[in-house]
């Protein structure tokens, strides 16, 4: 076979894309949990972009908006991931885990916007969240805790809608939160 004809070969990083398009497709319920588990594994296994092609190919693509800021996606694969201190946080910012572990602290965060969505897909996952005192939380979603939190009426919004299979997402206040 000469090389022009030979399919190019993936890297991590176009493997982690296609796991996030499946984890998206999941929570959006194009796909079943068998259906699921089994397109993982041959993520996983995928040596050629045709490879990859195959196990997404009736899946919806990416749809970032024009001209979308960089930032919106954090993505830990078989990691512990920690996103604190001082940053801007956008109107909407997605958190995708795969047997691993985040912390996403918005004590000293910037919010953007008044209502900001948080959303989160924890698969065989922990993501703890931490809300700063006077920032109202509202959550959605399957395995999605919130520790009791105080907020005056028209304080900021932090809307987390998240997923978590054999895993958890939970989010606390400053008070609930003892960990530096």
């Amino acid at each position: 076979m000469s090389v022009e004809h030979q399919p190019l070969r993936a890297s991590d990083r176009d493997r982690d894309e296609v796991l996030v398009r499946l984890h998206t497709a999941y929570a959006e319920g194009r796909l079943s949990e068998p259906e699921l588990d089994e397109r993982i594994d041959l993520t996983l296994a995928a040596r050629t972009h045709d490879d990859l092609g195959r196990v997404s190919a009736d899946l919806p693509g990416p749809r970032p908006a024009p001209g979308s800021p960089s930032g919106r996606l954090q993505v830990a694969y078989k990691d512990t991931i920690a996103r604190g201190g001082r940053w801007r946080v956008p109107d909407t910012f997605t958190s995708v885990v795969y047997k691993g572990r985040m912390l996403l602290d918005l004590r000293i965060a910037e919010l953007t916007e008044t209502v900001t969505t948080l959303r989160v897909v924890a698969y065989k996952s922990t993501v703890e969240i931490v809300v700063p005192a006077g920032v109202r939380v509202e959550t959605a979603g399957t395995g999605v805790s919130l520790d009791a939190h105080d907020a005056p009426a028209g304080a900021p919004v932090v809307r987390v809608q998240g997923l978590a299979y054999k895993g958890h997402i939970e989010a606390k206040g400053t008070r609930e939160y003892s960990a530096v």
